[in-house]
């Protein structure tokens, strides 16, 4: 019996070209898996495209609730940015993915994963470690890495020999991943980070500021140990959350960025990316933290936040250290509870007022009218004990 290759398949133009290669080049039985993680996909159409082209199976794995509940809800509740910015929309789907393809292959008895990621990228890594953290012994073949097709005009050019279709216009050359917290845009203008992004032709689901509405909107998020439950008080699962936050954010055009980051591999990329629900989902999380944790979880929190952006953009979301991570996190959350409003108005999320049961602001406290609870000459002992490192040190350089 011929070895069996479970492929990460898209339909796109990588994997379009990798089923009749690893058909010509292996005698492989090629399962094509298609992981559903919320992008916009007419997955029937996928599948008939797979075994037309020399598939010997489809799979569609639903991912959508998996993926929100147990990979993007923690990240929002960790706070990770990479570098600060960018809200990890493609990695954080890409260990989800290897999950699934591990699943099947398993299922299936295959030796090999293959996926269609270059040799220049990130997510050759992502998938790979996830397939290392939870299948060890699985073999994985990259083509991009082994293969003399060089560049998209040959793979276009590899498609047409054979007869296939291509499986989008050829005029349209924008490098697009897609799920159901965001959309990324690499390649033709964007390449040059002195060109500015033909915003018109770029963005997919938000509107350009130019088309947005004229008057704000308001919004409230409820929030139950730093997850999201409620918009404007309604009831709504993590998938069905995060796409009516989507619909809103990008109508007012929330969730652009327009970034030049380091990738792992040692490159600059240039990217624009969509991720409007995502964006009001970290602003209200993190403006309900500061009201409800106290100074010195919020503050250790803010700084291993960078750590665990790092990981889950170099792919070790499996690793022991984000495990532990995310259970620093997650003990921080369990006060992290209540609602915030929010204005949006043409690209701007306005903080409208925060409320918690939970809440660590003391009116009685912070008060500048009169108040009895705070004894005033105490600070001065207090600053005094803190000032003394410095002043011991002014008195004795002095000398």
């Amino acid at each position: 019996m011929k070895e069996k290759v479970v492929l990460a398949y898209s339909g796109g133009l990588d994997t379009s070209v990798i089923i009749p290669w690893l058909k010509e080049n292996y005698d492989f039985e090629v399962i094509a898996v298609a992981v559903d993680v919320g992008q916009k996909e007419d997955f029937k159409a996928v599948e008939e495209k797979a075994l037309q082209i020399g598939a010997s199976k489809f799979y569609a794995a639903d991912k959508k609730s998996e993926l929100v509940n147990d990979f993007i809800f923690p990240m929002i509740k960790s706070g990770a940015k990479y570098e600060n910015t960018y809200l990890l929309g493609t990695s954080i789907a890409r260990p989800v993915i290897a999950k699934a393809l591990v699943e099947i292959a398993k299922m299936e008895n295959a030796s090999y994963i293959v996926h269609g990621a270059t040799g220049k990228g990130n997510d050759q890594v992502r998938f790979e470690l996830g397939i290392k953290a939870l299948s060890p012994n699985t073999k994985v073949i990259a083509p991009w890495r082994i293969w003399d097709i060089k560049s998209r005009k040959q793979e276009i050019e590899y498609l047409k020999s054979h007869g296939i279709e291509l499986p989008f216009k050829e005029t349209s050359t924008y490098s697009r991943d897609e799920n159901l917290f965001h959309i990324s845009h690499e390649g033709q203008e964007l390449e040059s980070p002195a060109n500015a992004p033909e915003y018109n032709e770029v963005l997919q689901w938000v509107l350009p500021l130019e088309k947005t509405p004229d008057t704000p909107e308001y919004i409230s998020i409820d929030f139950e140990k730093g997850i999201p439950v409620k918009i404007n008080n309604e009831k709504l699962e993590g998938v069905e959350l995060i796409n009516k936050l989507n619909e809103i954010g990008a109508k007012h055009g929330i969730g652009v960025i327009d970034l030049v980051e380091n990738r792992l591999v040692g490159m600059k990329s240039r990217g624009v990316y969509e991720t409007p629900g995502g964006t009001i989902l970290y602003f209200a999380h993190e403006e309900l933290e500061r009201l409800c944790l106290d100074r010195d979880s919020l503050q250790a929190k803010l700084k291993l936040s960078h750590d665990m952006a790092k990981l889950i953009y170099n792919g070790q979301w499996f690793t022991k250290y984000r495990k532990a991570l995310s259970a620093f996190v997650d003990e921080t959350q369990e006060f992290v509870t209540g609602t915030v409003k929010l204005k949006l108005y043409k690209g701007n999320i306005i903080l409208n007022g925060t409320e918690s049961p939970y809440s660590l602001y003391s009116q009685d406290f912070s008060t500048f009218d009169e108040d009895n609870v705070y004894n005033q000459k105490d600070a001065e002992g207090f600053i005094n004990l803190f000032g003394l490192p410095i002043k011991i040190e002014a008195l004795l350089r002095s000398k």
